[in-house]
């Protein structure tokens, strides 16, 4: 539609689930995973991933139910249980709100927190991102794009210059505004994020002046 912060979604075919069986050979700092669908990787994936590393999890497809071929929102049932066990959890505006019962951003950040989650990122469309750790928000401003041509894509860019960042021992202020100036470049191009550390680097210098 006109407003690119609302998309509808259609559902053709799924794929199996991921199971803790399918990854016990994969070795890795940090696991993020970008659900599309609720039965994606369920809560025994998340406690066994816990265990091993990090787990990021943009929340998105938990709150996804397929009925037909048509996508309608639902709350995450294991929510509660499944918090102690994530470290970082990214959600949008829409999320939060399903999650939570609550549309301010801080005040559903403290309900996350609360819950056991370590890092709550919350994306907040034009408006930018909000994190919270250690008791302490940080307001993370959207970098204005020179043309909106696709925002589908955006949370996992965010999430991956995000990671990246932190990954390399970046502030959550920095992560934060890294991962801002990708889902810029990204809402500037059609599909994935293709450009290059210079490239978000660059930006970010010519939004300083």
């Amino acid at each position: 539609g006109e407003d690119m912060n609302n998309r509808t979604q259609r559902v053709l075919a799924k794929a199996d689930p991921f199971t803790a069986e399918n990854l016990r050979d994969v070795n890795a700092d940090v696991y993020h995973l970008g659900t599309l669908l609720a039965d994606d990787f369920d809560l025994d994936t998340i406690k066994t991933l816990s265990k091993k590393g990090i787990v990021s999890v943009d929340v998105q497809g938990y709150l996804r139910k397929v009925v037909g071929e048509n996508v309608v929102p639902v709350d995450y049932d294991c929510k509660r249980e499944a918090m102690p066990y994530i470290s970082i959890l990214k959600a949008n505006e829409k999320e939060m709100e399903v999650l939570t019962g609550t549309a301010d951003p801080h005040e559903a950040a403290h309900i996350l927190a609360d819950w056991g989650c370590r890092e709550v990122l919350l994306t907040l469309g034009d408006k930018g991102s909000l994190i919270y750790t250690d008791g302490k928000f940080y307001d993370i401003p959207a970098l204005p794009a020179a043309e909106l041509v696709d925002a589908t894509g955006c949370g996992d860019t965010y999430m991956a210059g995000y990671l990246y960042k932190r990954c390399q021992g970046a502030s959550y202020q920095e992560a934060g505004t890294f991962a801002a100036a990708m889902c810029t470049l990204k809402l500037q191009n059609k599909g994935p994020f293709s450009g290059t550390v210079e490239d978000v680097e660059s930006l970010l210098a010519s939004q300083s002046h």
